[in-house]
């Protein structure tokens, strides 16, 4: 069902006829976007819905015959006006058709009621357009930018009425309370009588508070509002950039500091470290007292245990062994030769780590100092 609605505007160049009709001109419905409160166009949830009125749509062929000959009445009726009551309503007429004025539909009336004329000349002087059209809440934004709810299709005019908006203040729009004809947009028009009040002001949210102000001052408050959410919105990007930004030098850090930690672990102290080399000398000494041909020179610890192992067993008896067989042989090789206690290997062995530059000849002068003892002691 069709909803109905009001614009208005002032009445002005007004001349009286030699029959004492009055005649004025007036602008009413234009394009772009107004404001209405949602309660009055059935959506109570939105404080304010902004609705907009293409220029396909207000220029529409049907829509402008629409205003001819609409009948203009004091105050909005109740109903409808039709051929049933016009008698009753009418204080007047759209004498001619509608046409464009800009952005606006321009008309001219005329006024025949001898009581609505002085309701106008005492300074009832604003014109009401009481129409129906049709909303389609498709939500969408104008060729300038500009952000809507609704779109108002198929206006067409019913009657013009006049009003008297500073009789009735702020609060008494036209379309407010449910006995009016209508909804109305959320602007105030200036009183003729006071001059110096601007024309179209216009009801704008502000941080969630109303401001009322004129179609420009809303434009400037909408361009600064954009401008300042902008720059929050930079605001808070270049804040999550450098809170990223230091997360990542943070962690770098850390795995730098893990990375010092974990050198520090592997560097031995002094206790360690000649810890380290005696296990490493009595390595060498159990290996040259089992094997003393074994060269230990730049061979790791598990080298030299394996180089042992196949010594005295053979390479068959490493090959395809654990690293954990061949350190248990090699202890059972120490155990053996510990019990043994060869004098002449120990001397062996001794001169052998003694002189490694050459282990042939100090094992040599061993031998020959073990045999010169024996002959000695037998003598």
């Amino acid at each position: 069902m069709p909803l109905q609605f009001e614009d208005a505007v002032s009445v002005s160049g007004t001349r009286m006829t030699g029959d004492g009709y009055m005649t004025a001109v007036a602008r009413c419905v234009r394009t772009g976007i107004q404001l209405y409160t949602g309660a009055e166009l059935g959506r109570p949830e939105m404080d304010i819905v902004r609705v907009y009125r293409d220029e396909t749509e207000v220029f529409d062929q049907a829509s402008m015959q629409s205003f001819s000959h609409a009948p203009v009445t004091i105050d909005h009726p109740l109903e409808a006006v039709t051929a049933d009551n016009w008698k009753e309503l009418g204080a007047g007429e759209v004498s001619t058709a509608a046409k464009r004025d800009g952005e606006w539909i321009q008309l001219p009336l005329i006024l025949k009621d001898a009581a609505a004329i002085k309701q106008v000349m005492d300074g009832k002087r604003e014109l009401s357009a009481g129409y129906t059209c049709d909303l389609d809440w498709t939500p969408g934004q104008t060729a300038d930018g500009e952000q809507y709810d609704a779109q108002q299709k198929d206006i067409r005019i019913n009657h013009l009425a006049l009003v008297d908006r500073a009789r009735a203040g702020s609060k008494a729009r036209i379309g407010d309370g449910a006995n009016k004809w209508g909804a109305s947009p959320v602007i105030h028009q200036a009183d003729e009588r006071k001059p110096d009040m601007p024309d179209n002001l216009r009801k704008v949210m502000v941080d969630g508070l109303s401001v009322e102000t004129t179609d420009a001052g809303a434009q400037a408050i909408e361009k600064l509002t954009k401008d300042r959410d902008a720059a929050v919105q930079q605001v808070a990007d270049a804040k999550a950039e450098g809170d990223k930004a230091l997360a990542a030098k943070d962690a770098e850090l850390a795995k730098k500091d893990a990375e010092i930690d974990d050198l520090k672990a592997k560097v031995l102290d002094a206790e360690a470290l000649d810890a380290k080399v005696q296990a490493r000398a009595d390595l060498i000494d159990t290996a040259k007292a089992i094997a003393p041909s074994v060269d230990t020179k730049g061979v790791s610890d598990a080298g030299i245990k394996k180089a042992v192992v196949i010594a005295i067993r053979g390479a068959e008896a490493v090959q395809d062994k654990a690293d954990a067989y061949i350190d248990a042989t090699f202890d059972i090789l120490a155990a053996d030769a510990s019990k043994q206690a060869d004098p002449l290997a120990r001397a062996l062995s001794r001169a052998t780590t003694a002189d490694s530059t050459n282990p042939e000849a100090a094992r040599d002068k061993a031998h020959e100092d073990f045999v010169a003892r024996l002959t000695k002691t037998e003598a």
